[in-house]
């Protein structure tokens, strides 16, 4: 069981700002940001994620983290990310401590994502966007690295195999773009 203390969270940012980070750019492709929300609740390290609602533009219903896409005023993706966090689950940018960033990932709805760590202070008072956000979902380390938890499988899109990820967690189904982050995540930080 992995606890969001001190010693974990400057883990994480070592092993973060220790490798070299993987950076896509396709110049037709637009920019998004998405927060790994980790946070210490009952003993144990949790992960936060949203399950989004049937009323926005992409990926309605589907598993996530807070996140979408650059804004000009934003200026780096790292604003992006904490923009969105407080657009959608009222995390304030003062309470993040952002520990490092991930490699980018593409989607198939043609976003380059990059994707940040960052570490709150819980219990929270969390306001979500009813528009956005249908559920919140705190997901413990511990149930993300059970041996049932995780699959894989290979597909055929668009002429060309691909590794497709998912996580159950209860109820939920975490596929897709969130579980290629949240696997590049866990097989980093908890070998």
């Amino acid at each position: 069981m992995k606890r969001c203390e001190k010693d974990f969270v400057d883990k994480i940012r070592h092993i973060l700002c220790s490798r070299e980070r993987k950076v896509i750019e396709y110049a037709s492709f637009a920019r998004a940001a998405v927060l790994l929300p980790i946070f210490q609740k009952e003993e144990e390290c949790h992960l936060l994620l949203t399950r989004r609602t049937e009323q926005v533009k992409y990926h309605k219903g589907e598993i996530s983290f807070p996140g979408g896409a650059f804004d000009k005023e934003d200026s780096v993706l790292e604003k992006t990310a904490l923009r969105e966090a407080f657009e959608e689950i009222g995390l304030k940018e003062n309470d993040v401590e952002i520990i490092g960033v991930l490699d980018d990932i593409v989607t198939v709805t043609q976003f380059i994502v990059t994707p940040f760590v960052g570490h709150f202070p819980y219990p929270y008072s969390f306001k979500t966007s009813p528009v956005e956000i249908a559920d919140l979902i705190e997901v413990p380390f511990s149930h993300l690295l059970g041996e049932n938890c995780f699959s894989e499988r290979e597909i055929l899109r668009m002429g060309r195999r691909e590794r497709v990820y998912a996580y159950q967690y209860g109820e939920h189904i975490i596929w897709g773009a969130t579980a290629r982050i949240l696997k590049q995540f866990l097989d980093l930080v908890c070998e």
